[in-house]
């Protein structure tokens, strides 16, 4: 039925499409002032209005409300953001009649940070982002525990902010929102194996995600192809498995500044070292640590018949720990391919010697191993759904992500059925290309339409869209992104819709891809003919 229902209108949109193709002006008129994602509860006058004086505001803290330098940066980056904004005004403020709606003019937000102000502070996976905003003639106020909070309510409050209908001022209207988000972990997956992406563009698309209230990238940093990570352990593995050991790698300072950079945004960054597959531009250095496959005279994948393989890995993680803070590590364990164990006279030796009767319980034995030395560094694993699948005992905090999309509700079922975590991007995958428009395709879907329990439901603590790198490079990384992952964000933080009416979204996302442009993200047209200021 959910089906048909979907099929139903995807055919009625592309009637109207056809039919209003040959018809002046936009395709969709954008809303203004209307925020993205949807807020948990808002209220917001389509009459009565502020007028922000951008050179006169400020953001000021309440009796009480501690300081820190995150806090300062985030005010100075809102800041800069309403000035850029306030360049749109066509005409001086004193010479515009305002209307009967007029409630005055909105020179301060105050602040009220109820928590603790630490610049030490890292976002985790179980971080407070709820927020209160009032801007009324009573109160302006933004209110939270966290920081984090303060952070997502700051984003929500500036865009608010909007042109008036003549592009004369900028106006906020009377608005009273509660918000929090529907799931912890809102993620966005990059691959920077495949094709190298540089720190501009890294820093670029967290920038979108900051606008889009996401919350984890999820940092695919090396595969088959290439292997980009300076490691100072083990210099040698980007200086052979790199495309170029000098221009195409991340060196330490590079990797901290990432990390830093989303930080003050509230976003963290979990890095993916994929294994035992995806695993060939390791063995340009160490050959070593991959099984032969003597008859492809080539190497496959990670060989578990070997202590040493461990003791490298050991090493290497102990590394990775000190880099990335955030208490998750993705340890990948898909599409493993079983050819080569299978050609290899030592693996099947090893199989008979610690009883262990197929391909994929092998699997089973290397990853639990990884699992069981990165939970000694104090990590906590995220899997990709096959290792799951084929059977091998996950740690209690161990997530599992589903991105497989046929069957996928069987999938996330016997996950949260058996007790475990999970993330959800069964549907997400931003690689796979339909034509304009195809945000809808995403938003259609959501993790929770599956037949599990209240309490299975409460397992799944989120998603990522994925943007896998094999024909996406600097030039079309954020179009190719934007505004399509915005459509993936609003599943994730706003509250849960079965509605198959996409016009309202359809009209708040033209004019939050407009933002999205001016505030320098080139996200892509979401809807049709149309224009931004």
């Amino acid at each position: 039925m959910y089906i048909l229902a979907k099929v139903a209108v995807v055919l009625l949109i592309s009637l109207l499409v056809m039919v209003q193709g040959g018809l002046p002006g936009p395709q969709v008129i954008a809303t203004q002032g209307a925020v993205w994602p949807r807020p948990q509860q808002q209220n917001i006058s389509s009459e009565n209005y502020f007028v922000l004086r951008p050179k006169k505001f400020t953001f000021a803290k309440l009796n009480g409300t501690e300081t820190c330098g995150l806090l300062e940066s985030a005010f100075t980056r809102y800041y800069e953001v309403l000035q850029q904004d306030a360049k749109m005004t066509r005409k001086k403020l004193k010479k515009i009649a305002l209307g009967d709606g007029f409630l005055g003019y909105l020179d301060e937000l105050k602040i009220n940070l109820t928590g603790k102000c630490i610049d030490a502070e890292y976002p985790t996976l179980d971080m407070d982002e709820s927020y209160k905003l009032w801007v009324t003639n009573e109160r302006v106020e933004l209110q939270a525990v966290t920081l984090w909070g303060i952070l997502r309510g700051l984003e929500t409050f500036s865009q608010l902010v909007h042109l008036d209908n003549q592009e004369s001022f900028l106006r906020i209207n009377s608005s009273t929102i509660k918000d929090f988000p529907r799931y912890k972990h809102r993620g966005l997956l990059i691959d920077s194996s495949r094709h190298f992406l540089t720190l501009e563009k890294i820093l670029r698309t967290l920038d979108a995600m900051v606008y889009n209230k996401m919350n984890a990238l999820h940092w695919h940093i090396v595969d088959d192809q290439s292997f980009p990570f300076v490691s100072v352990k083990f210099p040698e593995l980007s200086q052979k498995g790199a495309y170029h050991p000098y221009t195409k790698v991340y060196s330490p300072e590079d990797v901290k500044y990432i990390i830093k950079y989303a930080r003050v945004r509230g976003i963290r960054v979990l890095p993916e070292f994929d294994t035992p597959g995806h695993t060939a531009s390791w063995g340009q250095s160490h050959p070593e640590l991959l099984t032969p496959c003597e008859i492809f005279a080539t190497y496959g994948p990670m060989d578990p018949s070997k202590d040493t393989t461990f003791t490298f890995l050991q090493e290497f993680f102990t590394e990775i720990r000190g880099v990335f803070k955030d208490n998750f590590i993705h340890l990948g364990g898909d599409e493993v391919d079983f050819s080569c164990w299978q050609q290899s006279d030592n693996i099947t030796s090893f199989m008979k010697t610690h009883s262990i009767a197929t391909y994929e319980a092998l699997e089973s034995y290397y990853i639990q191993k990884v699992m069981d030395l990165v939970e000694k560094l104090q990590y906590n694993s995220i899997v990709w759904q096959e290792v799951f699948s084929n059977g091998a005992k996950l740690p209690e905090n161990t997530l599992v992500h589903v991105w497989k999309r046929v069957d996928w509700k069987d999938t996330l079922k016997n996950v949260t059925a058996s007790g475990k975590q999970a993330l959800f991007s069964a549907c997400w995958y931003l690689d796979t290309l339909n034509s304009g428009g195809d945000w809808e395709d995403f938003y259609y879907c959501d993790p929770s339409e599956f037949d599990g329990t209240a309490q299975e439901e409460e397992l799944i603590l989120g998603g990522e869209a994925c943007m896998w790198g094999e024909v996406v490079n600097d030039y079309n990384l954020i179009s190719r992104v934007w505004p399509r992952a915005s459509a993936v964000a609003e599943k994730l933080w706003s509250p849960y819709s079965d509605s198959y009416d996409l016009d309202e979204p359809r009209k708040r996302l033209e004019e939050h891809t407009c933002r999205m442009n001016r505030r320098g993200v080139e996200a892509e047209p979401p809807n049709g003919p149309g224009f931004c200021n």
